[in-house]
């Protein structure tokens, strides 16, 4: 019974502590959103993305509005988004996106994460050619045509559609489009009435590596430190 609770808490500390670190990077988004714009999600759709996200990822609504009031005080911190590149173990190439108020602190940090697990810093254009940069929207599939809808967005860019899941193995409808598409695509969407689950900008491996189980692990322990550094937005990968 007692390791049955200890494994019941630890599961419930990682969870907590994985929507701790969403919460943290939605909120950075929201300040660097409104930096660069308004406050207001209607002439700013920086801010409404981010906004989209946090719904998607049930942050409460006095977070978000904390998140907001701090963007709009005079003694916000400035956020540098700082994109690394580098090789983890086995040659699987990462890219590290990054939000920071010191530069020299986070590059010394990832640097010291690469290292730890096996893996090497590279620089800029190191392995970024083996990435896309895409716009990638979610949307819940309820009454939608995809058919029409897939027509009508190839006219904004649309380059891929299609099915797949949630975190909680929901069923979604995923549209990618080229970076420089974001903005229309983010409009034409709208224009039709759909509020999009998520709305992001990812970098989509173009040729995924495949590893056995025991190097694969390898690679996901150097991304899992990577991703709960405090600077750390996202990491990208070309594991399979």
């Amino acid at each position: 019974m007692g390791r049955i609770f200890e494994t019941r808490k630890t599961t419930m500390f990682a969870r907590w502590n994985k929507m701790a670190k969403v919460f943290t990077r939605i909120s950075k988004d929201i300040a660097i959103a409104v930096k660069s714009g308004t406050s207001s999600p209607d002439t700013n759709p920086a801010l409404r993305r981010a906004l989209q996200n946090a719904r998607a990822a049930n942050m409460p609504k006095d977070k978000v509005e904390a998140a907001i009031k701090r963007a709009t005080g005079q003694d916000q911190q400035d956020y540098e988004v700082v994109l690394y590149e580098g090789y983890g173990p086995h040659g699987i190439a990462l890219l590290v996106e990054t939000a920071t108020d010191n530069v020299v602190r986070t590059v010394a940090n990832v640097r010291m994460h690469f290292k730890d697990y096996g893996g090497n810093l590279g620089t800029t254009g190191s392995v970024g050619f083996l990435f896309q940069h895409m716009g990638v929207f979610r949307l819940a599939p309820e009454g939608l045509e995809l058919d029409a809808l897939e027509l009508e967005l190839i006219d904004h860019g649309l380059q891929e559609m299609g099915e797949g899941t949630g975190e909680k193995g929901e069923k979604q409808i995923i549209i990618r489009c080229g970076f420089n598409d974001f903005g229309q695509m983010q409009a034409a969407i709208e224009s039709r009435g759909i509020t999009p689950l998520s709305a992001e900008s990812e970098y989509i491996a173009q040729t995924p590596v495949e590893l056995p189980e025991d190097k694969a692990t390898e690679v996901l322990e150097l991304v899992d430190a990577l991703e709960q550094d405090e600077d750390v937005q996202r990491v990208f990968h070309n594991l399979a």
